[in-house]
């Protein structure tokens, strides 16, 4: 069953264009204990939606999960995870927090109520909503 996440980078970091780029990438440098449990849920073929925080606070783009969880390389010290994750395709039409903020069907989404987490859930219809918000279709 695929469940759906929505991570977040600052673009200027690493973009949804570096991944479109690169065509792959290890997604780590999570250094949050709610954030690192989420990825090691992921399984292989969980759909992301990339979203572009501090730069832009928009959904730009689909990601799917390629790895699962493994230890993080770049912690130095600690129990962290990284996963690996393709891109899928771009949004047709980025959507913007507050767009986000203001839609009724979205008011329960992490990126509101938990708004410094770097990896969440969302639900089936929350994903839905946005691919429609994005003009996007998979």
């Amino acid at each position: 069953m695929t469940l759906y996440w929505l991570i977040k980078s600052e673009p200027f970091v690493f973009s949804f264009q570096d991944l479109m780029d690169q065509g792959k990438a290890m997604w780590d440098g999570v250094r949050n204990y709610g954030a690192r449990n989420f990825l090691r849920t992921m399984q292989v073929g969980d759909l992301l939606l990339y979203y572009h925080s501090n730069e832009g606070r928009e959904v730009v783009g689909i990601a799917r999960v390629s790895r699962t969880a493994y230890p993080d390389p770049t912690a130095l010290k600690g129990d962290w995870s990284a996963i690996d994750i393709h891109p899928v395709k771009p949004f047709n039409r980025k959507v913007g927090l507050a767009e986000i903020k203001s839609h009724p069907s979205l008011q329960e989404i992490g990126l509101i109520r938990q708004g410094r987490l770097s990896v969440m859930p969302l639900t089936a219809n929350q994903f839905k909503v946005l691919l429609e918000l994005g003009e996007t279709t998979l």
